[in-house]
C-alpha cells in the first residue's frame, strides 16, 4: 500500500469513527497520523495546513516525548540579542548570545539596545541564589492534632523522605520538607536541586514515593500529588517569596555618559520612572513582579530553548531595583527573578530548532559539573532580561517608547 493508500484508508475510518482521532499513532507511524489529521482538518474547516505540515524536527520523537494528536509545526520568527558580556564569576561564559523567538516587532530591538548599553558598562554581574524545583502534596488528616503530629514527623525525618525521594532519580537530591498545616489538610513543600533538567517531572516521580512513606508512618492520607502550594504555572506568592526553580539576580552600573549615548536619557529620570512605574504602580495593582517587562525576554527565551513556556508565569515574578550613585556620575540597576525554571536537558530542549538555539548560548546538555549549563542558562536569559528593563525604562524616560513600537511594532 502506498502513502497516499494509506492516508486515504485511515482517514475514511476516522471519519467512519472507526479509529479516534487521537488514536491513529496505534495504526501508522507518527507523520502519516499527523497527515490524516491535517486532510481530515482541512476538509472539515477549509484550512491551508502547508505551513503546518512544513516542521523540521522528528515525528516520532515529538509524539512520543512533546506533543499528543499531532498536526505538525507552529513556526515563531527568531531573532538574536547580544553579545551579553559577564562577569567571570558566575556559570555563564564571559560573553555569548541569546536566541529570542517572539512575534511582537520591537522586543528584540528594545532587549539589544539593553545588552549594548551592559557592554558599555563593563558587562553584568549574574549569579544562580538558588535552585529548588518545588512539589506539593496535599493530604487528608482528622483533625488539628493529627496535623500537627504529621507536620512534626515530617520535621524530624527529612532524611528518610529524602531516602525515599532519591532513590526514583540518579540525578535530584532533596533538600527540603516544608509542612503547612490549615485545619484538616497538610501541604508538604518538597525542594529538590534537579541538576541540569528543569526537573518538574523527577520532583512529581520522587515525590510520590516519599508521600507514600508519609502515608505509611502518619496518618494522613495523600488527596492530590500536587496541592498547589509547589506552585506551578500560577501566579504566588510563596514563589516570588521562597523561589522555585532558580533564582537568580543580575546586575551592572552604567557612567552617565553611556546612559545618555544608548539609553537616551539620564539616570535620574530612569530611577524615577523605575520607582514611579515598576514599584509604585505595581504595589497599587498588587502586582507580584515589580518590573517594566521581564516576562517578555523570558517567554521569547523560553519559546527558542525549548523550555516550559506556561512557567513564563513564575518567570515573571522580578523585581527590578535602580539607583542613582556616586553624585549622579552612575547609574546601578539590578533584576532578580524569583522562580525561573529552565533546564538543558529533557522536554523541549531535544528538539532541534531548541538544541540549536541552547548551542547558540553554549549550553546544551549536561553540564560539567551537573547543573552548570542550567545555571549558566538563567544568569544569560536573567541578564538579557536587564537589558530589556532598562531599555523600557530608558525609552519611557525620554518618551520615545511609542515611536519605537510605531517604527519597529508594525
Amino acid at each position: 500500500m502506498s502513502d497516499t493508500d494509506e492516508v486515504d484508508v485511515l482517514l475514511e475510518r476516522v471519519r467512519e469513527g472507526e479509529v479516534r482521532l487521537h488514536k491513529l499513532d496505534e495504526h501508522t507511524d507518527a507523520a502519516t497520523a499527523a497527515t490524516v489529521r491535517r486532510r481530515l482538518l482541512a476538509a472539515e474547516t477549509g484550512a491551508d495546513l502547508e505551513t503546518v505540515a512544513a516542521y523540521g524536527f522528528d515525528p516520532e520523537q515529538a509524539a512520543d516525548a512533546n506533543i499528543e494528536n499531532m498536526l505538525g509545526g507552529a513556526q515563531v520568527p527568531m531573532g538574536v540579542v547580544g553579545p551579553i558580556e559577564l562577569d567571570t564569576g558566575g556559570a555563564a561564559p564571559p560573553e555569548t548570545y541569546l536566541p529570542l523567538a517572539t512575534t511582537e516587532g520591537a522586543l528584540v530591538a528594545s532587549v539589544n539596545r539593553g545588552c549594548a548599553a551592559i557592554r558599555a558598562g563593563g558587562g553584568a554581574t549574574a549569579r544562580v541564589l538558588k535552585n529548588a524545583m518545588t512539589r506539593a502534596p496535599v493530604f487528608r488528616v482528622a483533625d488539628v492534632g493529627e496535623a500537627a503530629e504529621m507536620a512534626a514527623w515530617v520535621r524530624e525525618h527529612v532524611d528518610e523522605l529524602a531516602a525515599a525521594a532519591e532513590a526514583t532519580t540518579s540525578h535530584g537530591t532533596l533538600q527540603e520538607a516544608t509542612p503547612y498545616v490549615v485545619g484538616d489538610s497538610v501541604f508538604v513543600r518538597f525542594a529538590y536541586d534537579t541538576k541540569d533538567a528543569m526537573g518538574m517531572n523527577m520532583a512529581t516521580i520522587a515525590t510520590q514515593e516519599a508521600a507514600e512513606l508519609l502515608e505509611a508512618e502518619t496518618p494522613a492520607e495523600l488527596v492530590a500529588l500536587s496541592g498547589n502550594l509547589c506552585t506551578d504555572k500560577k501566579p504566588a506568592a510563596v514563589n516570588a517569596v521562597e523561589g522555585r526553580g532558580r533564582t537568580v539576580s543580575a546586575d551592572v552600573t552604567l557612567s552617565r555618559e553611556t546612559v545618555a549615548d544608548v539609553l537616551k536619557t539620564t539616570p535620574e529620570a530612569i530611577a524615577e520612572a523605575n520607582t514611579r512605574k515598576n514599584l509604585v504602580g505595581s504595589a497599587k495593582a498588587g502586582s507580584l513582579g515589580f518590573n517594566a517587562h521581564a516576562a517578555n525576554t523570558v517567554a521569547a527565551a523560553f519559546l527558542a530553548t525549548g523550555q516550559d513556556i506556561a512557567q513564563v508565569v513564575e518567570g515573571a515574578n522580578a523585581i527590578t531595583t535602580v539607583d542613582v550613585r556616586d553624585d549622579g556620575a552612575t547609574l546601578y540597576a539590578s533584576l532578580t527573578i524569583a522562580s525561573l525554571e529552565v533546564g538543558t536537558v529533557g522536554g523541549g530542549t531535544k528538539l532541534p530548532t531548541q538544541a540549536e538555539a541552547l548551542d547558540v548560548v553554549g549550553v546544551r546538555g549536561g553540564g560539567d559539573p551537573p547543573g552548570a549549563n542550567a545555571d549558566a542558562l538563567a544568569e544569560v536569559i536573567t541578564t538579557a532580561a536587564l537589558g530589556g528593563e532598562l531599555s523600557l525604562l530608558g525609552a519611557l524616560a525620554s518618551s520615545n517608547l511609542a515611536s519605537a513600537h510605531e517604527e519597529l511594532g508594525r
